[in-house]
């Protein structure tokens, strides 16, 4: 197999009621573990990387593991950008082989981001890129993006209908209470909200910020329409926890393809975890 666009996995999510879990990896071992548990599982799922992640792990690093995963345990993988912001860098990334787009405008006021996301669609269009964006803010913190609680915004369902139609987007990115990073207090997602967006709104909608959300609520989320379901800080925490309870016990250790290992099998626990409250297992 090869990267694909993940407009088609979004697509059948939505007709057949449950979410594709999207994982931000940061490295081979990352993109390892979600390949591996995805393909055993036969679960679609979207590899995620935000700008920091390209310029630590290098693109052409990163589309090259992706596609050698996709190859190797035969599976249709999406190569994800995660909340990029600039069309130059955009098109660079799709000319180099991502299939799957997330421009985030959110930060502009309506029409800069309307014409912000339909500048990326234009491009992406003749890549046959699947793209996604914004409306509304979340909290909190995911990389370099950082949004204070007062500067958040929710999703209002009619300029969401407005917004769809005036970008041509094929998924949009909701604000109805949850957060990038951990949760601070009890979450709690405006679900009479997402549904009025949903009335609105006839293309995939993507929950941002699951990580630390209880199942409950995640399913109750894609219920309602949620397609996509991003994670990020907990596989991250789940991979640190681990190697640093590795270095702990055995603090003479030096060899990566040993103390990587308890770190993999974390991360192979949370991956298992979404993929089974997503609801994705068995649907490739």
């Amino acid at each position: 197999m090869y990267l694909i666009a993940s407009h088609a996995m979004l697509q059948k999510a939505q007709r057949e009621g449950y979410a594709v879990p999207a994982f931000n990896v940061h490295n081979l071992e990352t993109v390892q573990v979600v390949a591996e548990t995805a393909a055993q599982m036969r679960s679609p799922v979207i590899l995620a990387g935000t700008p920091g992640t390209y310029r630590y792990a290098g693109l052409g690093y990163l589309v090259a593991i992706c596609q050698q995963a996709a190859r190797r345990y035969d599976l249709p993988l999406a190569l994800h950008l995660d909340h990029h912001e600039a069309a130059e860098d955009i098109h660079t990334k799709v000319k180099a082989g991502v299939r799957s787009v997330m421009i985030d405008a959110s930060h502009f006021p309506f029409e800069q981001n309307i014409a912000a996301v339909a500048e990326v669609v234009a491009i992406c269009r003749r890549y046959d890129v699947t793209v996604e964006a914004e409306l509304g803010r979340l909290g909190g913190q995911e990389d370099d993006l950082i949004v204070d609680e007062t500067e958040s915004l929710f999703t209002d369902p009619l300029m969401a209908r407005e917004y769809v139609r005036r970008t041509g987007i094929d998924s949009l990115a909701v604000a109805i209470g949850s957060a990038h990073g951990l949760y601070q207090g009890e979450p709690k997602l405006d679900f009479a909200r997402l549904e009025r967006i949903r009335e609105q709104v006839s293309i995939p909608l993507v929950l941002h910020g699951a990580s630390g959300l209880p199942a409950r609520m995640v399913q109750d989320a894609i219920a309602r329409g949620i397609c996509k379901v991003n994670v990020a800080t907990e596989l991250k925490m789940a991979f640190a926890d681990a190697v640093k309870a590795y270095f702990h016990a055995c603090p003479q250790a030096n060899d990566p393809r040993e103390y990587m290992e308890p770190g993999k099998l974390a991360m192979k626990q949370v991956v298992q975890e979404k993929i089974r409250i997503c609801g994705s297992e068995g649907k490739l």
